[in-house]
């Protein structure tokens, strides 16, 4: 338990000071989630190996505040993580925009079963969980943002959600490095619209996302 309070505390200062640096401003609610999922996530990767060892140290610099990154690049409307994992970038977009529908998707069965537990503790009723591939999933409609940072090229990742993309869907890529071999080589259908500098506080690594959409 003390432990476990230290932990809350830690990334709790990490949250205020990351956010601060990047000008963003969260509700204490959306604050106290963030928190909470952190300690979800420690808890569950005993067992689920949801993130690396390493990264648990690291989590709100890693993965929450990398994740919240993109948020200013968001379109307003509907949200779809593909390959989301543990919830990124998805979940913590879905905590910080309660106004936003966030479909996280992904084919692991104990992910998406950390993440039904993580939506339940939460109350988090603008997230719906989705077990599939991403090639066979069927979506009643077009998505307005459609984003990942687990596919290792763009072009893979393209194949994969072009039947879910429409012609407002702005398709984001998160990236490290700036990807110029991989933008040589989009899909005809996919037009960059820009690739942006990620400043993500204490993270010592570039960070990039490319920004997408589809062709008229």
């Amino acid at each position: 338990m003390v432990a476990s309070k230290k932990s809350n505390k830690e990334d709790l200062a990490a949250l205020v000071k990351g956010l601060a640096a990047m000008n963003l401003q969260i509700d204490t609610l959306s604050m106290d989630r963030l928190v909470a999922f952190c300690e979800m996530l420690r808890k569950w990767n005993r067992s689920y190996n949801l993130v690396s060892a390493n990264d648990l140290q690291h989590l709100v610099t890693r993965h929450l505040l990398d994740s919240i990154s993109i948020f200013p690049h968001l379109a307003p409307g509907s949200l779809l993580d593909v390959g989301t994992g543990a919830g990124f970038p998805g979940l913590p977009l879905a905590i910080v925009n309660q106004g936003m529908e966030c479909t996280l998707l992904d084919s692991t069965g104990k992910k998406i079963r950390f993440l039904r537990h993580v939506k339940r503790t939460l109350d988090l009723n603008n997230v719906h969980l989705v077990e599939a591939r991403a090639e066979d999933y069927e979506s009643d409609g077009n998505f307005d943002n459609i984003t990942s940072r687990a596919f290792s090229s763009i072009i893979d990742f393209a194949v994969r959600i072009r039947h879910l993309a429409g012609p407002a869907t702005r398709v984001l890529a998160m990236k490290g490095r700036y990807p110029e071999d991989e933008l040589k080589v989009l899909p005809d259908w996919l037009a960059l619209q820009s690739v942006e500098k990620l400043e993500v506080p204490d993270l010592h690594a570039e960070r990039h996302l490319v920004i997408m959409s589809v062709s008229p």
